[in-house]
């Protein structure tokens, strides 16, 4: 059976997993999911939510026996596994890779539009 302080305990790993692999910082779970927005694939939000719909239960007994366990444990191990293969380093390096190619890719279309220009002109 499950008790708030479990539920809690989930939360606090699934949240500090979050931080770890995109580095959200919230005081709570719900507020992190909102701050991870589409980062996180549907279906680990969807299971993230279930955690937090467990917490949002409040510790009273009667709806606690409500809670599947077996579903909040596959759900946190599912989004810690999953977090836990994100490199922030490989990530941040993929963003400015991105940016330097973009740049590349208009400097080389501007000397091709050069050349061209150069061409039709009768200039070269």
């Amino acid at each position: 059976m499950e008790t708030q302080e479990t539920i809690n305990a989930r939360a606090t790993r699934v949240q500090s997993a979050l931080r770890a692999a995109f580095g959200v910082k919230a005081k709570s779970l719900d507020v992190a999911l909102r701050r991870t927005g589409r980062r996180l694939p549907k279906r680990l939000h969807a299971e993230a939510r279930r955690i937090v719909d467990a917490q949002a239960l409040g510790g009273q007994p009667k709806l606690t026996r409500q809670i599947d366990g077996g579903a909040l444990d596959t759900a946190e191990t599912r989004i810690v596994t999953f977090l836990g293969g994100i490199d922030r380093a490989d990530r941040r390096k993929g963003f400015w890779l991105g940016i330097a190619a973009a740049m590349a890719f208009n400097i080389l279309l501007i000397a091709a539009g050069l050349v061209v220009w150069m061409v039709w002109t009768g200039q070269v």
